[in-house]
């Protein structure tokens, strides 16, 4: 596009050698400029920034103020209880709806029972005909029914869908402990067993106090030599530190004196002793055996030796003493 001359206006200010002020552009030569140049376009205003400066201890301190108000918040809820209500609720509509769908128990049963009453481990097992067999918590149940006394060990098999089998190994009596006028049978590891001791009065005897703890020790000893363990009818824990043994007979056997130390040794003696002289059979009641190098003997001519213990036999069924 060219431009006429009468389309530029001069003014004075234009002349030379005069101070100019900003040359003023008529509003026709600012249409045709517009008009020339290309739109520019309109930059977007920019909002300013707002810094804060805050420093990596404060930053901590308002992250620890957060945690802690959700903290504070999530521990009122859960103390109000509501928590566990929903998911108690939630669990036993599952459970019920299982039981519905079949799973629930309609046959207990129990194998390796002997001595333990079937109600104490009915009870134990907190089992009911009905109940939803996937809601019973087998490691609780099971260490509930090896708390029983003559329970040694237990396990629980969950048979879907509605059967539970309970297998137990009952303790095993091994002695008869004598305490004061009472019998009471004991396992290998010194537990009690409850009830009656019918069929287990041919049982060895331990008397004393401390013995039953020490039953699995004595019967290792006397494991040593098993001809000689078979004779044994009674085992006196005196002072709580040694044996003396009695064999044959509870009251008139021959009494065998143990130490302290070295007891497996004297009882080995013991049993040569019984192999080459037959001391039981020579009227000898007592033999002291716990100076390695002496050999002390009483015959029934003698006076009996202090008693260390008293020893009453268990009466057989139907026998009174």
């Amino acid at each position: 596009m060219r431009l006429n001359p009468s389309d530029i206006v001069i003014t004075a200010d234009d002349r030379p050698g005069v101070h100019r002020a900003p040359r003023q552009i008529s509003a026709k030569r600012q249409t045709a400029t517009a008009a020339a140049a290309p739109a520019r376009p309109k930059s977007k205003r920019r909002l300013p920034r707002l810094r804060l400066d805050i420093s990596p201890l404060q930053k901590l301190a308002g992250a620890g103020l957060l945690v802690a108000a959700l903290a504070v918040g999530g521990l009122a809820l859960w103390h109000s209880g509501k928590p566990q209500r929903l998911a108690y609720d939630t669990g036993m509509a599952f459970l019920n709806s299982t039981a519905e769908a079949g799973f629930q128990v309609a046959d207990i049963t129990v194998s390796g029972r002997r001595r333990t009453p079937a109600e104490q481990l009915i009870s134990a097992l907190g089992a009911r005909y009905g109940d939803p067999i996937l809601g019973i918590d087998i490691a609780a149940a099971r260490a509930r029914v090896e708390a029983l006394p003559s329970v040694r060990a237990a396990a629980i098999e969950r048979r879907l869908p509605g059967s539970l089998h309970l297998s137990i190994v009952e303790r095993q009596p091994v002695a008869l402990w004598q305490t004061d006028s009472r019998f009471v049978l004991v396992d290998r590891d010194g537990h009690n067993i409850p009830g009656a001791i019918e069929g287990f009065e041919d049982l060895p005897l331990v008397v004393g106090d401390g013995a039953p703890a020490r039953t699995d020790e004595l019967f290792a000893l006397l494991a040593t030599e098993p001809e000689l363990a078979a004779r044994v009818k009674a085992a006196i824990r005196v002072g709580n530190r040694r044996w003396n043994i009695k064999l044959d007979d509870v009251e008139k056997g021959l009494e065998a004196r143990l130490p302290e130390l070295d007891t497996e040794a004297a009882w080995h003696r013991l049993a040569e002793l019984e192999k080459t002289r037959a001391l039981s059979g020579k009227q000898i009641t007592m033999i002291d055996l716990r100076v390695p190098d002496r050999l002390v003997l009483k015959s029934q001519r003698e006076p009996a030796a202090v008693n260390t213990a008293s020893i009453t036999p268990p009466a057989a069924p139907g026998r009174e003493r």
